[in-house]
C-alpha cells in the first residue's frame, strides 16, 4: 500500500511532463503558467518535507500519511476539473503539500517496521517503484491523452490518482496500527494546555524558519526568465539556514524538542550519505532534461520519441534497485561506489554517441544503450544509499532524517538543473547542440566524481569504525574517532 501511494505521487510528475502541451491548449496557458505547473508542486513538496517528517515522528506516521494521501487525492480531483491555469496551479501547490506529507512517512515506516536484510529489500522495492513509475508515466500519459482527446485527456492524467488515493485511505485505516495519531510527550512548560503542548512538540519556530529558508533558496532556481532581483533571495535563504541551525541548537536548552536533532549529523554514515545523495541529484537529474532538449530541439524528434529514449533505462533502474536492495547489507557502500562508476560510464558513453553522431552521423538512437548504464546506476545508488544512510539513525528521528535526505535531493535537483541547463544554453550561443550537450554531460560528470569521492570517504570511515570496534572488543583502547559511528 505504501508503494502504491509512492507510485501515485511519482507517476503524477512524469505524466504531467507529457501533458503540458495539451494543458497549454486546453487552458490557453502561457509559458509562465506551464513552468509553475511543474515548479509549484516541487516547491511546496520541498518546503514541507522536514516538518512533515518530524510531525510523523511525534504524533504518528500512519495518521500523517493518510492525511497526506487525502490532500493529494482531493488536489488531484481539483486539478482535473480546473477551469483555468490559475486554478490548476493552486491545485498543484496543494498536491505538493500532500506529497510532502506522504513521502517522509513512507520512509519512516520502512525504518520502523523492517530490520536488517528485510529493510534493504523494502528500500529495493521502493527503488523498483521509482524506476517503473518513471518508465510507465509518459506511456500512460500518452495513452490517456490519446483516449480522452486534447481537452479531457490531460484532465484524466490528474483524475487517475483519485481511485488509487481512495483505495489507499481505506486500506490504511484498516491495516495501520491504531491509534493512527498519538499524544506527544509534554515539551512545553508545565501548566500549558494540550494544544499548546502539541504545537511546541512540532517546533513551530524551527518549522517556519526552515520553510522560509528553503523557499528563499529554491525560488530563484524555479523562476527561470524572471527578474534578476529574485537572486537576492539566495543569500537571505542561506542566512535563514544559519538562524535555523542556531535555533535548533538552542531549542533543547529551552526544554523543547527540536525539529531536527542536529546530533544525527555527527553520525558519519548519515552525514556522508546525505551529501552523496544531494550531489547525485544535483548532477544526474539534469541528464534527462538535456536528453529531451537534445533529441527534440537539436535532432527534431517528437515528444513521444524523446520518451522512448528513457524507457530501457528506467526499467533497468527498477531491476537494479531490486537486485541491490537484496544485497546492500552484504556488500555495503561498494554497491553505491559501483553505481557511481556506472553513472560515469553512461555519461562518457553518451558523450561518445553525441560526438560520433556529429562527426560520422552515427544514429542518435545509440543513446538508448549508453543511457541504460545510467539507469543501472540509479538503481544501484539511490535505494542502497538510502538504506546505508539511515541504518544508524534513531527510530524516533526516522521520518525527519529521511526528510532531510529528500530535502537535499530537492535542493540538488533545482540547483543542478538551473545551473547545468544555463551552461548548455550559454554554449548554444557559440556552438552546436552536440557541443553544448557534451559540455552539460561533462559538468554532470564532475559532480558525480565528487559524489564518488564522498562514497570512498564513507567506506574508509566505516572501515575505521569497524577496526575500532574490533579493538575495543579485544580490550584495546579506542582511537579518537569516537564510538558509535560518530566523527
Amino acid at each position: 500500500m505504501l508503494l502504491g501511494v509512492i507510485f501515485m505521487s511519482l507517476i503524477g510528475v512524469s505524466i504531467v511532463n507529457v501533458a503540458l502541451p495539451s494543458i497549454q491548449i486546453g487552458l490557453d496557458a502561457d509559458q509562465s503558467d506551464l513552468q509553475w505547473v511543474l515548479s509549484g508542486y516541487a516547491l511546496t513538496f520541498g518546503i514541507i518535507l522536514v516538518a512533515a517528517g518530524r510531525a510523523g515522528d511525534i504524533v504518528g506516521r500512519g495518521g500523517i500519511f493518510l492525511v497526506g494521501v487525502g490532500i493529494f487525492t482531493l488536489a488531484s480531483i481539483a486539478a482535473g476539473f480546473a477551469p483555468d491555469a490559475t486554478w490548476l496551479n493552486a491545485a498543484r501547490f496543494v498536491q505538493g503539500i500532500g506529497s510532502g506529507l506522504v513521502s517522509p512517512q513512507a520512509i519512516g515506516m520502512i525504518q520502523q517496521y523492517f530490520r536488517g536484510d528485510e529493510r534493504g529489500r523494502a528500500f529495493g522495492y521502493l527503488g523498483t517503484v521509482v524506476g517503473f513509475s518513471v518508465a510507465i508515466g509518459p506511456v500512460l500519459g500518452g495513452f490517456l491523452i490519446g483516449a480522452g482527446g486534447p481537452d479531457l485527456g490531460w484532465r484524466l492524467t490528474f483524475l487517475v490518482n483519485a481511485p488509487i488515493g481512495i483505495i489507499a485511505i481505506i486500506l490504511g485505516i484498516r491495516w495501520f496500527p491504531k491509534p493512527l495519531f498519538r499524544r506527544p510527550r509534554q515539551t512545553a512548560p508545565t501548566g500549558t494546555d494540550r494544544l499548546t503542548s502539541w504545537l511546541w512538540s512540532l517546533d513551530p519556530v524551527g518549522s517556519v524558519l526552515l520553510g522560509l529558508a528553503l523557499l528563499a533558496i529554491l525560488f530563484p532556481f524555479m523562476t527561470s526568465g524572471g527578474s534578476a532581483l529574485w537572486w537576492a533571495l539566495l543569500p537571505t535563504g542561506i542566512g535563514l539556514v544559519w538562524v535555523w541551525l542556531r535555533w535548533e541548537t538552542r531549542c533543547p536548552r529551552l526544554g523543547h524538542t527540536p525539529m531536527v536533532d542536529l546530533d544525527i549529523f555527527r553520525t558519519s554514515s548519515f552525514a556522508n550519505g546525505a551529501v552523496i545523495m544531494t550531489l547525485y541529484f544535483t548532477g544526474m537529474t539534469s541528464v534527462w532534461v538535456l536528453v529531451a532538449l537534445y533529441v527534440q530541439d537539436g535532432q527534431g524528434k517528437t515528444a513521444f520519441e524523446s520518451g522512448l529514449f528513457g524507457i530501457p533505462s528506467a526499467l533497468l533502474s527498477a531491476y537494479a534497485a531490486h537486485w541491490s536492495g537484496r544485497r546492500v547489507n552484504h556488500y555495503g557502500r561498494k554497491i553505491v561506489i559501483g553505481g557511481l562508476f556506472l553513472a560515469l560510464l553512461g555519461l562518457f558513453a553518451s558523450i561518445a554517441v553525441v560526438l560520433l553522431h556529429e562527426r560520422f552521423n552515427v544514429s542518435v538512437w545509440w543513446l538508448v544503450l549508453s543511457l541504460s548504464f545510467i539507469g543501472l546506476a540509479q538503481g544501484a545508488v539511490i535505494s542502497p544509499n538510502q538504506t546505508l544512510t539511515l541504518a544508524e539513525v534513531p527510530l524516533e528521528y526516522a521520518g525527519s532524517s529521511g526528510a532531510i535526505m529528500q530535502t537535499g535531493q530537492r535542493v540538488g535537483t533545482s540547483v543542478g538543473i538551473a545551473m547545468i541547463t544555463a551552461a548548455v544554453f550559454a554554449s548554444l550561443a557559440r556552438w552546436s547542440w552536440s557541443v553544448a550537450v557534451v559540455i552539460g554531460f561533462g559538468l554532470i560528470s564532475l559532480v558525480v566524481l565528487v559524489a564518488l569521492a564522498m562514497a570512498f570517504k564513507d567506506q574508509r570511515d566505516r572501515q575505521k569504525i569497524a577496526a575500532n570496534s574490533t579493538g575495543a572488543e579485544d580490550g584495546q583502547p579506542r582511537t579518537a574517532l569516537v564510538s558509535d559511528s560518530h566523527f
